[in-house]
């Protein structure tokens, strides 16, 4: 069956985006005609497609409003791309304020348009507290025909945090096969002056509070490995602290800003170890990156990281907080040749069951479902 599907997600780049983008190229690629109705071109939508179409979101700035009014927006422009291209069903990922959007829109639009929610993380595990918000969520997610969560442990805590009463399935994330593969090309090396003798310990993130990025660096400094470098990989808000933290510890030479970067497959495959001890993490996708790459992962134990790294099998899974057994794990793959080769084979028959194939089939055949219905 094709389908015509509309897509709401957040453009920039973090895992809901990435994921977003990705599964609307797949299915682009299997003949479906995939809408997306965002703010910006996503980040990772960087190629023409003729199954493809953008629908930019433009924001206008009225005197009466202290903001700008972009729910409302969005809810017109899902409304307008409804009735104009007939899309049999509608993406939201992410509860607030995309699947929330995606009702008003469809009662806008006068149809039964099916909605089809993906949850995340943030929008249960951060705004989720948020009690003023808590029925905003509550009510996208009720007025979705069929709702999804990234991981096990997302599912169990929107149960318990939102309503008990909600239906959810489990679709794990998956990777891009083609691009996520351990690369020969070491050129990036000599890019940020990395000599062969160089043990490289990577972390990539969005540089917010809930990464951790603090106790990352405390890891990296208590390591006793010679010729450690610590690759910091993306760009946020905390990026200018992250910067007079690295200059305190005197890890100036140590540490390497690579700033916000689009070849992550190719920078993973130049690292020896990758490192996330975030606080919150619905799933973890750049555990998964590194695992399709061949390099083993210290994640912490926060929401569905486990659910990717087995401790002890592909890598290591810590305590959240606890940087000292971080950094035991870290100079144990870094030490030990015969583990480190070990998780890298165990990590790369893991990552097989996030088969991208499989993914996108199951999510056809819910989009199927709910159309069905």
């Amino acid at each position: 069956m094709r389908l015509r599907i509309g897509v709401l997600c957040y453009p920039s780049v973090g895992g809901s985006g990435i994921l977003a983008t990705e599964l609307g190229m797949k299915l682009a690629d299997r003949g479906h005609d995939v809408h997306f109705i965002t703010s910006s071109i996503p980040f990772r939508l960087n190629a023409y497609h003729p199954n493809i179409t953008f629908h930019q979101v433009e924001i206008n700035q009225y005197s009466v409003f202290r903001y700008p009014p972009y729910d409302i927006t969005l809810a017109s422009k899902i409304a307008s791309v409804i009735q104009a291209f007939g899309l049999d069903v509608i993406h939201a990922h992410y509860a607030v304020p995309h699947a929330v959007c995606a009702a008003l829109g469809r009662e806008m639009a006068g149809t039964k348009t099916p909605i089809v929610s993906t949850l995340h993380g943030t929008d249960i595990t951060v705004l989720g507290e948020d009690e003023e918000l808590k029925p905003a969520i509550l009510y996208g997610l009720r007025q979705s025909n069929a709702i999804t969560a990234v991981s096990d442990s997302l599912k169990q805590e929107t149960l318990e945090r939102i309503g008990s009463d909600l239906s959810i399935d489990v679709i794990h994330n998956f990777i891009d096969e083609a691009v996520y593969q351990p690369q020969a090309d070491t050129s990036l090396r000599e890019r940020y002056g990395l000599s062969d003798h160089d043990r490289v310990v990577i972390h990539i993130s969005n540089f917010r509070q809930v990464k951790r990025i603090d106790l990352v660096l405390e890891s990296f400094q208590q390591m006793d490995v010679p010729h450690k470098k610590l690759l910091l990989v993306g760009d946020g808000p905390l990026m200018g602290a992250m910067r007079r933290l690295v200059s305190e510890m005197g890890l100036e030479e140590q540490v390497i800003f690579a700033g916000k970067q689009e070849q992550v497959a190719a920078l993973l495959s130049i690292s020896d170890v990758h490192v996330l001890l975030s606080d919150k993490e619905a799933f973890g996708l750049v555990a998964l990156e590194a695992m399709a790459t061949g390099v083993p992962s210290v994640v912490s134990d926060a929401g569905g990281l486990p659910e990717v790294i087995t401790d002890g099998v592909e890598g290591f899974v810590v305590k959240r907080g606890d940087a000292l057994t971080a950094t035991r794990a870290l100079e144990s793959i870094l030490l030990d040749g015969e583990l480190h080769a070990r998780f890298r084979a165990n990590g790369l028959e893991r990552a097989k069951q996030f088969a991208s194939a499989d993914i996108v089939t199951a999510y056809e055949a819910l989009y199927e479902q709910v159309v069905g219905r």
